[in-house]
């Protein structure tokens, strides 16, 4: 006799198939792993190895008082991971170590990237001295007690400056002798800029610009694929040139030869006789689209940089690739050449600068200062410096070795381009049709524009992809993404008086890394 089979509601069987679905793939899955005691252990152990090694057996000040407390506990549960005895070598300024370039060895010149900080110089201050670490040889870190005792020995060596840390005294005593905060320096007078003429004809945005040396006419490059010429004094069209088959992102008149370079998304980079209005030369060989490229002011070179993450030297005449400068990991925006030490430098998409040796090819300092994409730079024409623009500060720096200045904080947007006048005039454009005016040497802005888009533009195509002052630095020209070519000039009527600096003297709160 066989069994009945129980017989249930459909609500019931539908009520257990649910639950039966929660318990298989709800319980538990959500809550953490309970942490292990002796693996968190080692975890922190490894970490402290790797990373603190070298500053293991230092004190550390506590932030707001005068005393030095004891070091963790992950040194005295593992023994040896500081190594007093060595000679340590104390960097403890700038950002986090780069690589020279993949597949590339850490070098002493590339592990570390130096800024000018006088918090690096108090903490060296702070650092036992070479003949205590000798004698702390056979311990494993210094007790509190330790570092007390021989906080005043003979041997300490005081830097030459008041604006460090001194310890003082034989005894349990840390005074600092503080100079006081520097004030911000009264910024030079700039008469403001004003709009003067607005330049229509392009199809497409406008993605750069490029003045003759003879200051007679300037050229842009479109996303029309087409690259025209206009009467500077005017603003009449004077000529177009068709051959690119896709946006052209930078152009460059060349002051030592009737040439003028463009180059494109299309991969290609061109030489055009400007006698015969035609090309004449193609450079192949980048992978990619190439954003921008440069002019050597001396020698008959061309730098172009690429989506494909490298910039390529070639030589004007005979078309070669002499380099290809690798190292970058994205995008290479923008390129600059000069005469003097280093004669390329390139911004890109990995939020590094590159300063390059040209002679041999290879990367001579790495930047790393910016957290966003490097998208422009611009050298100063008369001080041995540059500056760099990016969605989060712009940013001055001195050569060779590429020393931070500063940072120039308050055009929040995504800086597409910049320019520099001898004046001491810099401007910076932005992805939202802004445009700030500051003043070289303190940082101080001094103006801010936002021009109204064209009749018939949306307000989302208000954007400034590139600016550049003219030969008599009393024009600013703009390429901009509502297909127009603006140009700023100097309020002549502006006075100090009727255009007062709101400028207050207060202290500097700039990040100085």
């Amino acid at each position: 006799m066989t069994e009945e089979v129980q017989k249930h509601s459909v609500h019931t069987l539908v009520f257990r198939s649910l639950k039966r679905t929660h318990d298989m793939f709800v319980s538990d899955h959500a809550k953490t792993i309970a942490l292990d005691e002796d693996s968190h252990k080692m975890k922190m152990g490894v970490k402290l190895k790797t990373e603190y090694a070298p500053v293991l057996h230092m004190p550390v000040l506590k932030e707001g008082r005068d005393r030095v407390s004891q070091l963790s506990v992950g040194q005295e549960l593992h023994p040896g991971y500081a190594h007093p005895g060595d000679e340590a070598e104390y960097l403890i300024t700038g950002t986090h170590a780069y690589p020279s370039g993949p597949g590339v060895a850490l070098t002493a010149d590339t592990k570390m990237h130096r800024n000018p900080s006088e918090g690096g110089v108090i903490s060296m201050a702070l650092a036992l001295p070479p003949s205590q670490v000798r004698q702390e040889a056979s311990r494993t870190a210094a007790s509190v007690a330790e570092i007390h005792r021989h906080a005043g020995g003979a041997d300490r060596v005081h830097p030459q400056s008041t604006a460090v840390s001194l310890l003082e005294g034989g005894g349990t005593r840390i005074s600092a002798l503080m100079r006081r905060a520097p004030t911000m320096p009264k910024p030079q007078w700039h008469p403001p800029w004003k709009l003067f003429r607005v330049i229509s004809g392009h199809l497409g945005w406008v993605r750069s610009i490029a003045v003759e040396p003879g200051n007679q006419w300037f050229v842009t490059g479109s996303a029309d694929r087409t690259i025209k010429i206009w009467d500077l004094a005017s603003g009449k069209l004077k000529l177009s040139l068709t051959g690119h088959i896709s946006t052209v992102r930078g152009v460059a008149v060349s002051s030592r030869s009737p040439y003028l370079f463009s180059c494109g998304e299309d991969k290609q980079v061109k030489c055009w006789d400007l006698e015969y209005n035609k090309v004449i030369r193609h450079y192949h060989g980048h992978l990619s689209a190439v954003y921008d490229l440069d002019l050597h002011p001396t020698i008959d070179v061309l730098v172009t940089c690429s989506r494909d993450a490298s910039a390529r030297v070639w030589d004007i005449r005979t078309k070669a690739n002499v380099h290809t400068l690798t190292g970058h990991t994205n995008t290479v925006a923008t390129v600059r050449c000069q005469a003097a030490e280093p004669q390329v430098i390139t911004g890109s998409h990995d939020s590094t600068i590159r300063l390059w040796d040209l002679i041999a090819g290879k990367t001579r300092a790495t930047l790393t200062n910016h957290k966003k994409s490097v998208r422009t730079l611009v050298l100063h024409p008369r001080q041995y410096t540059f500056a760099s623009g990016s969605a989060d500060n712009i940013k001055q720096w001195m050569f060779p070795d590429g020393s931070f200045i500063q940072n120039l904080s308050g055009h929040n947007a995504i800086i597409n381009t910049l320019a520099v006048n001898s004046d001491g005039v810099l401007v910076s454009g932005a992805d939202n049709g802004t445009m700030h005016m500051w003043d070289w040497r303190t940082g101080y802005n001094f103006q801010r524009i936002h021009a109204a888009v064209q009749p018939g533009s949306l307000d989302s195509e208000s954007g400034i992809f590139a600016c550049l002052f003219d030969h008599s630095e009393s024009r600013l020209i703009t390429a901009e993404a509502d297909k127009t070519i603006k140009v700023y000039k100097e309020d002549d009527t502006a006075t100090e008086e009727s255009h007062p600096i709101n400028w207050k003297p207060e202290i500097l709160k700039r990040k100085r890394f």
